[in-house]
């Protein structure tokens, strides 16, 4: 079987193809693909395991916690940057999305999960760039009401819901139909739908607070 390398390129050339033990950190987060996620390892049997993705230039797969289990689909890490060591093992890091993948068969022969999976890809076809500026719009919209912005430079073609999802703290179930999805132009229009419902309400909410805040400061 092929294994998995860290060169992003390489598994981009095997998408479609099934992986074999891909180890996996469960977790009450949905990774999407292109966007980073900042960890603190300190369990023993995770710091085996990223000490090892660590040493070998080796992805592992975030994966959906649930109650009864894990996520059928999830999405391969990159380790970026390792931004802090501690002397008894415990590591900071910033790794980023890479590839969705589905899960064929797990192994628990180490102190850690892994799994078989297979890389999925998008479906052919790409979004209007009507879709696309719509989305953007309401992500920004929503991004000033925090006083924030973000760069879509960086957004790969194609992973534009990603992006903007990815940056913001929407349900975790959307997050994980967002990732199961396999077209970009579907994932949008759910996006846009999601957004457009939440605008008023955080327009409504963030009306309030300003309000309260006001209240016997002046005249």
């Amino acid at each position: 079987m092929p294994v998995l390398s860290y060169n992003r390129g390489t598994v981009s050339a095997l998408a479609g193809e099934r992986l074999t033990l891909l180890p996996l950190f469960p977790l009450d987060v949905v990774l999407l693909p292109g966007t980073p996620l900042p960890l603190h390892i300190f369990e023993p049997r995770y710091k085996e395991m990223i000490g090892e993705c660590v040493a070998n230039e080796a992805p592992f797969g975030v994966i959906r916690a649930l109650e009864e289990g894990i996520a059928d689909i999830g999405c391969t890490a990159e380790i970026v940057t390792v931004t802090k060591e501690y002397p008894d093992g415990r590591l900071d890091l910033i790794s980023e999305g890479r590839h969705r993948f589905e899960v064929l068969q797990l192994n628990e022969e180490r102190s850690f999960l892994r799994a078989d999976i297979l890389l999925v890809p998008d479906e052919a076809g790409s979004a209007t760039e009507e879709a696309r500026a719509r989305a953007t719009q309401l992500h920004m919209e929503i991004l000033s009401l925090a006083g924030a912005v973000q760069d879509l430079s960086t957004a790969a073609p194609g992973q534009l819901s990603f992006h903007l999802a990815g940056s913001l703290p929407l349900e975790l179930d959307f997050k994980q139909k967002l990732l199961t999805t396999r077209s970009e132009g579907e994932r949008l229009q759910l996006l846009t739908a999601y957004l457009d419902e939440i605008l008023p309400k955080l327009r409504r909410a963030m009306t309030t607070r300003q309000r309260a805040g006001g209240n016997g400061h002046g005249h």
